[in-house]
């Protein structure tokens, strides 16, 4: 029997995610949560200390696998035929630790905790490729501050903008992305211990201290947070995974759609990095198809639908829900695979890049001028007017002809005597790229420092943080 190994899933396979997330990491990582609970549990007199000793030599290939996923059939859940068979395990090193194993647990303590766990370890490794994506776009952006290309909107050229500009922007979303999953990775991940019903009854019965206790050193020991109250039926902390793993397929897929766009054959300004076999047609020898580039945008319009089930999970009823914590456990799985998979390859993509600036100066004068149109309607506003202005330069952007040359003709039949050499220097695209070059210094002091530069607010002199909503807004689409 072969398990899914990414034979049918592009967005992952190969991306070294498989261990992270099979069904042997959750196992492992559930006989880690009952390792440290028997840890807390000894330290307010639960459990002998030995316990957690012998917990800590099981190994996940001492279950009967074949046993354990009939017990899901016959149970609803993984949890009990495995607590069944780890306990036989552990009466096989120690009879005398086997009486103590899961004392006062209950199934979703332990699968919520070991899940939570797998989502930590998982996390990490999507942090770490996502600053790797940030490194290789910081390079980007800094070799190409000042390569013009054209900027387009609703797939029309626009006006220019710096390749370093697009680069910024894709770094500036990333960190975004960073600084959110590192606080989730960090603050958002808590254990789970409430016993049946959330109340901890069953734990307090075996000991004389507060039960509550257990909690804080669980968490302590498994390095995850300690909630307030059990979360049995508030399933805020997996909703919370889910929307910050849509974040990331979703900031990542804006960067591959673009890569995608710039690397067709017809605008030809990027292209992935190449190795042998890489992209390779079946029929066509000829062509390198976008492999990192369609793994990520296939993550990213995955990744949805899979939250809006766990969405779809919150409203359940009851203290313990039957059906809604259940249906968690393989969108949830999936939705880290293809987030772990989109951030390797955006790493891989974002690091091996090819830029092209030549074809990016041949497509800005495709339009032969007419890209600088907003600028030019703003030299003519002065001597025309603003409504006569834009009127010359839809007639002038009508033609195919070079813009400087018909600009200056209808200029001179209004019986304006124009300059050729003022209009053409104005075409130049390089001359009309706006702030973008502060801009991209502005991202890239923010991925050198690890903060976001400030800018002044003209409505009252005060700091504010440095982002979208201190630009104007655009004047048109």
């Amino acid at each position: 029997m072969f398990a899914d190994s990414g034979l049918l899933s592009p967005a992952w396979a190969g991306t070294g995610i498989d261990d992270l997330l099979d069904d042997r990491a959750w196992l492992t990582a559930m006989i880690r949560v009952e390792e440290a609970l028997a840890r807390a549990q000894a330290r307010i007199g639960m459990v002998p200390p030995a316990t957690a000793s012998v917990l800590a030599e099981v190994d996940a290939d001492a279950f009967d696998w074949p046993d354990l996923v009939e017990g899901v059939r016959e149970t609803g859940n993984p949890t009990v035929g495995f607590v069944a068979q780890l306990t036989g395990i552990v009466a096989g090193i120690d009879p005398r630790a086997a009486d103590f194993v899961h004392r006062g647990g209950t199934s979703q303590d332990i699968l919520d905790t070991a899940t939570m766990l797998i989502c930590h370890t998982v996390l990490g490794r999507v942090l770490h490729d996502l600053r790797r994506t940030a490194d290789a776009l910081a390079g980007l952006a800094r070799e190409h501050r000042d390569t013009p290309m054209a900027g387009r909107t609703l797939t029309q050229h626009a006006v220019p903008i710096t390749f370093g500009l697009k680069a910024a922007g894709w770094l500036n979303a990333v960190l975004d992305v960073v600084d959110r999953l590192d606080h989730l990775r960090s603050h958002g991940l808590p254990v789970s211990l409430g016993g049946a019903a959330g109340t901890l009854a069953a734990y307090q019965e075996f000991t004389d201290t507060d039960s509550l206790d257990l909690v804080e050193h669980l968490a302590a020991d498994l390095g995850l947070t300690a909630p307030l109250i059990p979360w049995h039926g508030a399933r805020l902390p997996v909703v919370d995974v889910a929307n910050a793993l849509s974040l990331v397929t979703g900031t990542l897929g804006k960067l591959a759609a673009d890569v995608e766009v710039l690397s067709r054959t017809e605008i030809g300004e990027l292209a992935e990095p190449a190795a042998p076999g890489r992209g390779a047609s079946s029929t066509m020898p000829q062509k390198r198809n976008p492999v990192h580039t369609t793994a990520i945008l296939t993550a990213a319009r995955q990744v949805p639908a899979l939250v809006s089930v766990l969405h779809q999970c919150m409203v359940v009823p009851d203290e313990r829900s039957a059906g809604g914590w259940h249906a968690e456990w393989q969108p949830l799985r999936e939705a880290l695979r293809l987030a772990a998979g989109a951030a390797r390859n955006a790493s891989d993509l974002a690091s091996g890049l090819t830029v092209f600036p030549d074809r990016m100066t041949e497509n800005l004068a495709l339009t032969g001028g007419a890209i600088v149109s907003e600028r030019l309607s703003a030299a003519l506003t002065p001597l025309l007017g603003r409504v006569a202005a834009k009127k010359v330069m839809t007639e002038v952007t009508a033609t195919t002809g070079d813009t400087a040359e018909v600009l200056v003709r209808q200029l001179h039949a209004r019986g304006h005597d124009s300059d050729p050499a003022r209009w053409r220097a104005l075409c130049d695209p390089a001359g009309y790229l706006g702030a973008s070059s502060r801009l991209v210094d502005r991202v890239l002091d923010r991925h050198l420092t690890g903060r976001r530069p400030s800018s002044p607010d003209p409505r009252d002199g005060a700091t504010t943080p440095a982002g979208s909503g201190d630009l104007p807004g655009p004047a048109g689409t």
